[in-house]
């Protein structure tokens, strides 16, 4: 500043490439820092994983419908070689076996392998029977039995779903080794006591001992109610077994219906 205000004077221009060197190398320096700093960002995002891990020793209690589908989507999704299902209750509801066929065939293409257990009643039932028709097609296996332990679906034999015990459409998510093998080792069992779905030869057979198995509940002294969702039939359905049962046997009563099924043997033999 002088007298006469503000001034400039020109100075060679080396002198200011000199000052911008300085600034460039600085500026190289703290690019080099970031650079360090994100490769070790990168590598603490290797191992940060955003969901907590699953406890393997929780059960995980789901109410909502909505939240028990996707986990079950996303189960299936991630399922490598195996998944098992019992499906106590008849025939399923129309809405849910297409639901169900996308994701079965997509399991099946991946080359896994799929078992399933359905009530004899279900052979009765025609949207399960053009399920199973297309899934055993794709490869599953599909077998039925009079009486079964309960709803069960396991992935990989790591997780399994089982009905909630008090709300409605909501499951109990168990990833409990324990849990697990129990529940693979009720099913496996009654696998091996089951009939193909598929074979006609079989339907008589199943039939038979729908029949035998009402005789024997009967016996035993439950109501129709009972013995219908047991056996997951119809009370009309119940009922008519009951009464060709009556017939068949020359009974009038279902003491004389027991009298006569203890006189004849006919429950003898295994249930």
């Amino acid at each position: 500043m002088g007298d006469y205000g503000a001034w400039w004077r020109t100075v060679h221009p080396h002198l200011a490439a000199a000052r911008m060197a300085k600034a460039e190398s600085e500026l190289r320096r703290r690019l080099v820092e970031l650079d360090a700093r994100r490769d070790s960002l990168d590598a603490l995002a290797a191992e940060y994983d955003p969901r907590p891990a699953p406890r393997t020793d929780s059960v995980e209690m789901v109410d909502s419908l909505g939240d028990v589908i996707a986990l079950l989507e996303q189960a299936s999704t991630e399922c490598e070689f195996e998944m098992i299902t019992c499906q106590p209750g008849g025939g399923r509801p129309t809405v849910e076996l297409e639901q169900a066929v996308a994701r079965d065939t997509a399991l099946l293409r991946r080359g896994v392998r799929m078992r399933t257990l359905y009530q004899h009643s279900a052979r009765r039932h025609t949207p399960t029977q053009a399920y199973v028709e297309r899934v055993v097609a794709a490869g599953a296996e599909v077998r039925t039995m009079a009486e079964l332990f309960g709803r069960v679906i396991v992935f990989d034999r790591r997780i399994a779903f089982v009905p909630h015990h008090q709300r409605a459409g909501g499951a109990a998510v168990l990833r409990a080794p324990a849990a697990l093998a129990f529940l693979c080792t009720a099913f496996d069992r009654a696998w091996n006591l089951a009939m193909p779905f598929g074979e006609p030869e079989q339907a008589r057979i199943a039939v038979d001992e729908l029949r035998r198995r009402i005789l024997r509940l009967l016996s035993e002294g439950l109501k129709d109610e009972v013995i219908a969702r047991r056996l997951g039939v119809s009370l009309r359905t119940c009922r008519k077994h009951i009464a060709d049962l009556f017939q068949e046997l020359g009974a009038d009563s279902r003491f004389q219906a027991g009298y006569l099924t203890a006189a004849r043997a006919l429950l003898s033999g295994p249930a």
